[in-house]
């Protein structure tokens, strides 16, 4: 139980309650039967393995037959519950920044062959260096990362990637959005540090910073160990035959000869990889063609200088032979202290592994068998509203561990040891949602009878 007389947690209270309203009142049809089912994705026992027993909740109160009606004809305002979600309170870095850390993360469907708009999703196979291409649909998701050891963060919104899309468009719409609300929001007013986006190798961030030059943001992202960037051009000597030079000297990964004295060196101590080094190379930039995704690029390509940091650890906690960490930051002319907050930073991005790992999991993200990515849709930014009250109730649960797990602190409790606990929660944060009408199931096909309107099948793009 909670003590609501105590202001921090009566503060704590009065948000949940205010989200759980304010979610309502984005479901504009079947809004009851949507929100009960969050509520019975928060409240039952263990993980949520099928879709059809979260209506054995007690706190669901309608029919299992009305799930499956809700996700596929119901309607969630998304544009409408992505403001909401960066109207909340947001974790920030110790410099006072936002970091945003943006990832794909595939709903697989190998075998829905009813199922439209299914693209081919990259996965890992189990065995070494083994990829396997399986048929699904990718979702694009931005989460706020935090501070600390632990695996909060804060998702701001997901977006699925239709068949013919291009990643880095679609990227850059998609951040440009969020971070257009998280300014409206007042989470960025003018004299504040950029909000840093941290990405992995399989985006292009000098093409996102370059389609995000006009917001106040920062690219992070993890460069391939066989990349080749290129310096500054030197200065054009007068009366040098021929146009001046565009691009200096190379920069070969993987050829230390070219890589000359590094401008920043950092050395620091870590609990989990041991001693660790960082060098920073000023004023690097990639050689741009007219090709892929410039190819309908207009006029002279830019030159997208950064800053390029090679992080080296002794160890890493799986035991496994460490890697040296390319990372090309979108701002040139940094200090040693901004360096090491840049690799920092690029760790905490793993923690949105552990999100995608609860969502799917636990709260059971890809449970259903859904048929259309509209009904898919719906159904994950429930999850992302379910996770935000969890997020919400972090510092009004209670602990209830099993006898096999170690005790934690207050403000140690882990988003499922939370969602344990928000059963006891859920009565004094309020519930909008009506009771339910009685009504009687139809009729359905009579049985023997075959289905004279068979689904169309949809080949895989």
């Amino acid at each position: 139980m909670i003590s609501v007389h105590h202001p921090d947690t009566a503060i704590a209270l009065g948000h949940l309650s205010v989200f759980r309203q304010e979610f309502y009142t984005c479901l504009s049809r079947r809004a009851d039967a949507l929100f009960e089912l969050t509520d019975g994705v928060l409240c039952c026992d263990g993980p949520v393995r099928t879709l059809v027993e979260t209506s054995l909740a007690a706190e669901h109160r309608r029919g299992h037959g009305s799930l499956y009606a809700a996700l596929n004809h119901g309607r969630v305002e998304i544009a409408r519950l992505r403001r909401v979600l960066t109207t909340l309170p947001l974790p920030k870095a110790a410099d006072g920044r936002l970091v945003l850390a943006v990832d794909i993360t595939s709903w697989l469907r190998p075998e829905a062959h009813t199922s439209p708009a299914r693209i081919l999703c990259h996965t890992y196979g189990r065995g070494k260096d083994t990829h396997i291409m399986v048929p699904g649909w990718p979702y694009s998701v931005v989460c706020a990362l935090e501070t600390g050891r632990h695996s909060w963060t804060a998702p701001l919104d997901a977006r699925r990637l239709a068949p013919g899309d291009d990643a880095a468009t679609v990227t850059a719409t998609q951040l440009r959005q969020v971070v257009t609300d998280l300014i409206t929001a007042g989470h960025w007013r003018p004299g504040d540090p950029d909000i840093l986006i941290v990405a992995d190798a399989g985006y292009d961030g000098p093409r996102l910073s370059f389609l995000l030059d006009d917001l106040p943001v920062a690219m992070l992202v993890r460069m391939r160990s066989d990349r080749v960037l290129r310096r500054p051009a030197p200065p054009h000597t007068p009366g040098t035959l021929g146009r001046p030079r565009r691009h200096g000297g190379e920069f070969v990964f993987g050829d230390p000869a070219t890589w000359g004295p590094p401008d920043i060196t950092t050395h620091a101590d870590t609990r989990l990889y041991g001693p660790a080094t960082a060098r920073a190379w000023n004023r690097l930039h990639p050689r741009l063609t007219h090709r892929t995704a410039w190819v309908a690029h207009a006029g002279k390509l830019p030159i997208l200088e950064g800053t390029l940091v090679r992080l080296e650890v002794t160890q890493l906690p799986s035991g496994a032979i460490p890697k040296p960490v390319w990372l090309w930051y979108s701002r040139i002319d940094q200090t040693m202290s901004n360096v090491d907050r840049l690799w920092q930073a690029f760790l905490r991005r793993f923690d949105i592994e552990h999100t995608f790992r609860l969502f799917k999991q636990t709260l059971g993200w890809t449970a259903p068998k859904l048929r259309t990515p509209e009904a898919a849709d719906r159904w994950t930014w429930l999850i992302l509203a379910a996770y935000a009250q969890l997020r919400l109730a972090r510092r009004l649960a209670v602990d209830l561990r099993r006898p096999w797990e170690k005790p934690a602190q207050p403000d140690r409790l882990t988003p499922a040891r939370v969602r344990r606990g928000f059963r006891n929660l859920r009565p004094q944060a309020g519930c909008p949602a009506s009771a339910p009408k009685p009504s009687r199931p139809g009729p359905g096909r009579p049985a023997g009878r075959r289905n004279l309107q068979p689904a169309d099948r949809h080949d895989v793009h």
